[in-house]
């Protein structure tokens, strides 16, 4: 803790966490919680103080960093990125627990938008000043993007009725797996039987032992060599140089983590190196992936067969061999201690799954349980396939013929979704470790607009083609009336040409700022709404 003298006058000026809470507030005009002081002072944001046992923080230390941070931020981002950004759409009063509500977690997807977006859209309720009403209860919404669901579970919400198209197995079984109806009694009945046989598996005895001693020695170390909150606070004021400071400990820890894996004689490596599932998991793991995955395949009931085989593989995307900081794009396997960039400190590689999967099942069981609350008995349907040419009304009247039914009578109203960006994001190659679990077939040439086909000529001109078709093919599905919204990365400006080409005309773009990026760039980043008619 910093070190001051508490004079009557200068306790004046530091105030507990409840209390900055209230002053952060009032300041700012938004309502700050106290987590929200708590993560300032971990994270070395702001310096901790001490008095009689107690934290303080300085109001000077909380004016500056929000004087230079968020207060500034509107301004600094409409500087770079235009006048015209709307920041309404930025959400920055929200916490991640909103934009992760319910069902929303229930596995990572990179490249998702958050669901309040979604709800600003298609909820007439959700802002007052808004005139204009484009979806109502018991509208049909398309998705022809689906993704991970997030318009189809938001528009459930508000009773709209939805349907979600992606070229991607695993894909749709994300989505799908949110908006299914569940017998909670079966389905804690079926994880407390897999988790208790879990967790009396060992493939390897040694490995307990190993990891509380490694463990122990880990935290003595991070203890004395980068302890918390001071040592994020040095480094925020260049007190002490991160780059070469690390590499040293770095260094130092790496002889103690040999040490001990040599004295257990702990095999990091697996004998194959053909799959993902070979590769990126260290051997004890992957015997455990497979344990688990045995017992899944028997499970009778296919709601609960399908939600615990997607815990399974949230899991086995957190116990991956890599570095914290490089989960969204692996580099390398991680098979030994390192230090991580996101902690500031000392970390290493994962040997066991078990604690992961037995926090994942809890988590998913209760945000299953909270979205059951607000569900509505909206239709949905989710569909594997290409959406450029596939049969929406034929593939809804193989999964629910009441949906067909009222489908044909009114049509769909509109779409709201975010195609995929030119030349960012290999969908099926981010989830590769749940194509090689579950043996699904990939379709990674039917994508459109992948990172492996770049940002050149021809692959905008490729990717233009393809939302086109996309749009043509969803058009004759539509009202006449229809409401079209494409959440778009536009650098190269395609949109136009993409809304010429589908016969269709922009009527209005909204630019929102995209806050709260995972990635280790953080630098101001914008994002369209095109609406189309």
């Amino acid at each position: 803790m910093g070190d001051v003298n508490f004079s009557v006058n200068n306790l004046r000026q530091f105030l507990s966490i409840k209390d900055a809470s209230v002053w952060a507030s009032d300041y700012l005009d938004k309502t700050i919680s106290e987590s929200n002081i708590s993560y300032l002072i971990q994270y070395g944001k702001v310096k901790k103080y001490g008095n009689n046992g107690s934290t303080l923080i300085s109001i000077k230390d909380l004016k500056d960093y929000y004087l230079t941070f968020n207060g500034q931020r509107e301004i600094d981002w409409k500087k770079k990125l235009g006048s015209d950004l709307n920041w309404s759409l930025s959400f920055d009063n929200l916490r991640e627990t909103d934009t992760t509500k319910h069902v929303h977690r229930l596995h990572p997807y990179k490249g998702k938008y958050i669901p309040q977006l979604v709800e600003y859209f298609i909820d007439s309720h959700v802002d007052q000043f808004k005139k204009d009403i484009y979806f109502k209860k018991g509208d049909i919404i398309l998705d022809p993007f689906s993704g991970s669901g997030t318009t189809l579970v938001q528009a459930n919400e508000l009773g709209i009725h939805s349907i979600g198209i992606d070229i991607s197995r695993f894909n749709n079984l994300i989505s799908e797996i949110k908006l299914l109806d569940y017998d909670f009694e079966s389905l804690s009945t079926d994880i407390n039987n897999i988790c208790k046989k879990i967790n009396d598996f060992e493939e390897d005895k040694k490995i307990l032992l190993f990891e509380q001693e490694l463990n122990n020695e880990i935290y003595k170390f991070n203890y004395k060599n980068f302890p918390s909150p001071e040592y994020k606070y040095k480094i925020q004021k260049k007190v002490i140089d991160e780059g070469i400071y690390f590499k040293e400990k770095e260094r130092d820890f790496l002889i103690i983590y040999q040490r001990l894996i040599n004295l257990y004689k702990i095999e990091l490596n697996q004998n194959n190196n053909k799959t993902f599932l070979d590769k990126w998991y260290i051997k004890n793991i992957r015997s455990e992936i497979d344990f688990i995955f045995d017992l899944v395949k028997k499970i009778k009931n296919v709601e609960n067969k399908k939600i615990l085989s997607i815990i399974l593989s949230r899991t086995i995307r957190s116990c991956r061999a890599t570095t914290h900081s490089d989960l969204a794009t692996l580099k390398e396997p991680q098979v030994t201690s390192y230090y991580c960039f996101k902690h500031k400190k000392i970390c290493k590689p994962l040997f066991t799954i078990k604690n992961w999967f037995n926090r994942y099942v809890i988590d998913s069981l209760n945000r299953l349980k909270d979205f059951n609350k607000i569900k509505t008995k909206a239709y949905f349907a989710t569909i594997t396939g290409d959406s450029r040419t596939v049969d929406i009304f034929a593939e809804v009247k193989k999964r629910n013929i009441f949906f067909y039914e009222l489908l044909q009578k009114q049509k769909i109203k509109g779409i709201f979704s975010s195609p995929p960006y030119v030349g960012q994001i290999d969908y099926h190659e981010q989830h590769a470790y749940a194509y090689d679990l579950f043996g699904f077939d990939r379709k990674d040439e039917l994508e459109i607009g992948p990172l492996y086909k770049g940002q050149g000529i021809e692959a905008k001109n490729s990717y233009v083609k393809g939302i086109s078709e996309v749009l043509l093919n969803c058009k004759k599905y539509l009202k006449n009336s229809f409401d079209v919204f494409l959440v778009a990365n536009d650098k190269y400006n395609l949109y136009p040409l993409i809304a010429e080409k589908s016969g269709m005309r922009i009527v209005n773009k909204f630019k929102r700022p995209v806050l709260n990026r995972t990635e280790r760039d953080k630098s101001p980043y914008s994002e369209i709404i095109f609406h189309l008619k």
